[in-house]
């Protein structure tokens, strides 16, 4: 598993690491009308998640604001930020930020995503920072976990891993 830390401490990821040229693993998450969100419901789009662990902070604002941005010029890309805040705090965010390129998933129910894709941190049960690219055949062809959660992603390789992606 990858090494992750939370303020300079060490954290226990919980689920399974996913790496590159895995097909990608399914999981079930809440859209922000309560709605449930497979990986098949964008089969056919490359997908990019960003995996944030709480959109209240800083970093995880400013990512969020990021893709979104980045969203609008990417082509067949469907853009999802998944966190475990609540559905509605999630969309109340959204609305305040004028977030309207990416789609905001919970994973607060049931931390299938978080198990799935190895980034649930056991110690705080939120989801470590982490970002995927998966292509239109559910093939991974990018991954990031953040080693230290407090910390930015790689935006541009991560968005130049979605362009190339088919």
């Amino acid at each position: 598993m990858a090494n992750v830390t939370f303020k300079g401490n060490p954290v226990t990821l919980v689920g399974n690491e996913v790496k590159v040229g895995d097909t990608a693993p399914d999981f079930k998450v809440l859209a922000n009308d309560l709605s449930e969100v497979t990986l098949a419901d964008t089969k056919g789009h490359v997908r990019l998640i960003s995996v944030v662990p709480s959109l209240d902070t800083g970093v995880c604002d400013a990512q969020t604001r990021r893709f979104n941005e980045e969203a609008a010029k990417l082509e067949n890309v469907k853009v999802l930020t998944i966190s475990v805040d609540l559905p509605f705090a999630q969309k109340r965010w959204c609305g305040a930020n004028g977030i309207e390129n990416v789609q905001t998933l919970s994973d607060h129910r049931d931390v299938s995503f978080g198990q799935a894709y190895g980034v649930l941190i056991k110690e705080l049960r939120l989801l470590a920072r982490a970002v995927f690219v998966i292509d239109s055949n559910d093939k991974v062809t990018y991954v990031e976990y953040v080693p230290e959660v407090t910390n930015h992603p790689n935006y541009e390789a991560a968005i130049e891993a979605a362009k190339a992606a088919k």
